[in-house]
Formats: C-alpha cells, sequence, structure tokens
C-alpha cells in the first residue's frame, strides 16, 4: 500500500462524528475494527472498548488539523498534526509482499509496521503518517471540510485545480440545489419589489 493512503484513515475517523447533526456512529468495538482496511488486520484485532475515547480524543485532534487547514492556518494545522507524530510514532519497514516485477523479484516499497501497543496507537500512527505525507506532496490546502452545511465532514482534495468544496457528489448536488432555489427566491422577491413601485408610480400619476 502507498502510505500516502493511509491518509484516508484520518478522514475515516473524523467523519465518524457529524456535530452539527450531533450524530457519531464510533460507538462500539465494531465501529473501531470497522475503521481498519480490514477484520484480520492486527489493529482491528487489538480492538477493545477502551479505545473508544481514545480514538474519540484522537477524532477531536484530528478535525482540528483540517479545520486550520482549511480555515488557512496551514502553519497552527501543521503543528497539531506534528503533535499527533510525535505522540504516536511509526515503525517503516521494506516489503515487497504482493508485488513482484515481470521477473518475480519484489518491487521493494515502505510499508509501515503493525507493531503499536493497541488499536488506537496503531490507527493513529498510520492515519496521521498518510495525512502528513499527503500534506506536504499536495499542500495543506488539500485538507477540506465539506461546505454543504450542516454535513463539515472531511475529505481529501486530489483535484487537478484544487477545486474541491464537497466530501461527496451527493453534498454537491444539494448545495447547487439549495443555491439554485435561493437564486429564484431572490429573483422572484426582487420582481415583486419592481411590480410594486411600478404600481405606486402608476398610482400616483392617476
Amino acid at each position: 500500500m502507498e502510505l500516502a493512503l493511509y491518509a484516508d484513515y484520518a478522514v475515516r475517523l473524523v467523519n465518524t462524528e457529524e456535530p452539527e447533526r450531533g450524530t457519531d456512529t464510533l460507538t462500539s468495538v465494531e465501529a473501531v475494527r470497522g475503521l481498519f482496511s480490514g477484520p484480520r488486520t492486527r489493529g482491528a484485532r487489538l480492538a477493545t472498548e477502551a479505545d473508544l475515547p481514545r480514538l474519540r480524543e484522537i477524532r477531536a485532534r484530528l478535525r482540528a488539523v483540517f479545520e486550520a487547514a482549511a480555515g488557512g492556518e496551514e502553519v497552527r494545522g501543521v503543528d497539531l498534526l506534528n503533535s499527533l507524530l510525535m505522540e504516536y510514532p511509526v515503525s517503516p519497514l521494506v516489503s515487497g509482499h504482493d508485488y513482484l516485477d515481470e521477473q518475480g523479484r519484489p518491487r521493494w516499497h515502505l510499508h509501515l509496521a503493525d507493531n503499536a501497543p493497541s488499536a488506537t496507537a496503531n490507527f493513529t500512527a498510520v492515519a496521521c503518517m498518510g495525512l502528513a505525507i499527503h500534506l506536504t506532496e499536495l499542500g495543506a490546502d488539500r485538507l477540506g471540510l465539506c461546505q454543504a452545511a450542516p454535513c463539515r465532514n472531511a475529505y481529501l482534495d486530489t483535484s487537478t485545480n484544487r477545486s474541491r468544496r464537497y466530501c461527496s457528489d451527493r453534498c454537491a448536488t444539494r448545495a447547487n440545489v439549495a443555491a439554485y432555489r435561493a437564486r429564484k427566491r431572490q429573483e422572484a422577491a426582487q420582481a415583486a419589489a419592481r411590480g410594486a413601485t411600478a404600481g405606486a408610480g402608476a398610482t400616483a400619476r392617476d
């Protein structure tokens, strides 16, 4: 797995909660296991009830990274991410599993060792490392929060022109429909105001 792909771990955790809607799906050990790439990973197998409050705390800190980046506070976002990286270090390994070239030789690549002592430590280490790689390769402004209120889900902008504003096509459609309806209401109000003005003028002339 490319290390940058681990950045999706951070998005996955942040989006277990929707503060504006008051929803939280991180409520069980099964939900913790579901955050990992598969139920057989060591991190998923380590999951216990104790990981729930720990991961909720990490979730709040990761959301703060996205909020800072999305708000143009890049340095603050990086500082927040660095504090997590120092607290939850990773162990890189050179690996060649499942990747063979035409001659059957391993295609060596960096992998993150699955040796953290708890599900929280395991998940946080890889999520923050992936986020750090995404940020340094593409820029802090590629960490976004959905602008379709009340969503505010986190997303990673991989568009070619840095144009992404929503976490999903569904939110983009909802926002576009809301904007269209707002324009129609404004146009109707302006037309009514013009009609009232014209009527008042005609009455005055009579």
